[in-house]
């Protein structure tokens, strides 16, 4: 967390003495510079004063600029070097929300930083849309730069794709081309420039991908249950999914809830004895002779053996349960090579 030097509170009050008391009262509410922190919207300080919201805008505007025409502005520029400095150092644009974090976690301070940012003629806003987060900028080609990239890698990534953290900062850096080395080098300053996007996000377990996917933005038990099994890397219990979702997610998960979910989804394969594994890591769906079958349509005639070898690759089962099912005459039948087939 950064420390400003300088008390921002002092500064902005400085500031506040030249306006005339309506202006003082309509800037001190709207961006929460009094004793209560929230702020207060152009529509009710109008019925306050019986004015329409767009009177309070002009308000608004008007005090900002008198601020900045004042021989108290102009002896004030210290604390918008400081600034300026900070947010470069954050990467030359970051969230709004990114830099308040970073200064503190007073509200009533992050309140006074905002509007020394409304002020200071350094710093570039950019308003929130259906791509990007609010954010401020200090340099224009950085900002340039970055915005272009987070396009590109919203092109790329489908709708299941997930990226460790790692891979998702590498890709960005390949992308980003002539940033200069400073910025794309810092690991944490990639990772704010990500966080600009609303396209791309991150789940519990700091992957990458599409923000409105089900891998990113979990919605119910059975995202829960995918993200939980695809990080434990291998088949996991129904009462272990259980458990992992409500210490990973905090979220409550009965475990007949979650073998129920976990038998409906096609994401996820039986493969032993209350045991789940991911359909995508290339189990089969079925039973033990479901299994079977499949495996001699794909390959032909198989020994006892190599049978046994295959399908428990696919199932966490005992050797029996397979030779039980190949002495089942409907289904199989063994020639006098000793190998079986399909009935």
């Amino acid at each position: 967390m950064a420390k400003i030097k300088i008390k921002p509170e002092k500064v902005t009050k400085k500031f506040l003495s030249v306006l005339p008391e309506r202006s003082y009262d309509v800037i001190v509410r709207r961006y929460g510079l009094g004793e209560k922190p929230a702020r207060v919207t152009l529509e009710s300080i109008g019925k306050d004063y019986g004015i329409t919201r767009e009177r309070v805008r002009q308000i608004e505007n008007n005090a900002i600029k008198n601020i900045k025409k004042s021989n108290v502005f102009n002896a004030e520029t210290a604390i918008f070097e400081e600034l300026k400095c900070l947010i470069d150092d954050l990467g030359g644009i970051a969230t709004e929300e990114d830099i308040l974090n970073h200064i503190g976690k007073d509200d009533h301070i992050k309140n006074h930083i905002h509007f020394l940012l409304v002020l200071g003629d350094q710093f570039n806003k950019e308003k929130e849309d259906r791509k990007f987060k609010s954010r401020w900028y200090v340099d224009s080609d950085v900002a340039d730069i970055v915005h272009d990239v987070l396009e590109k890698l919203t092109d790329e990534i489908s709708d299941d794709n997930l990226y460790p953290e790692e891979e998702i900062i590498s890709l960005f850096v390949d992308k980003a081309g002539n940033l200069h080395a400073k910025y794309k080098n810092n690991p944490e300053m990639v990772k704010r420039w990500l966080a600009i996007s609303k396209i791309v996000d991150k789940n519990h377990f700091n992957e990458w991908g599409l923000a409105n996917s089900s891998n990113i933005n979990a919605k119910g038990i059975r995202d829960y249950a995918y993200l939980s099994i695809r990080q434990h890397g291998s088949p996991m219990h129904f009462r272990e999914v259980a458990k992992s979702i409500e210490n990973n997610f905090d979220r409550k998960a009965h475990v007949a809830t979650c073998h129920n979910e976990l038998i409906k989804d096609p994401r996820f394969v039986l493969v032993g004895r209350g045991l789940y594994a991911l359909s995508e890591w290339g189990y089969a769906s079925g039973i033990v002779r479901d299994v079977i079958i499949n495996l001699l349509k794909k390959e032909g005639p198989l020994t006892k053996e190599d049978i046994i070898d295959k399908v428990l690759r696919e199932r966490y089962i005992k050797e029996n349960t397979v030779v039980v099912n190949l002495q089942n005459p409907k289904y199989f039948k063994r020639d006098n090579k000793g190998k079986y087939s399909i009935v």
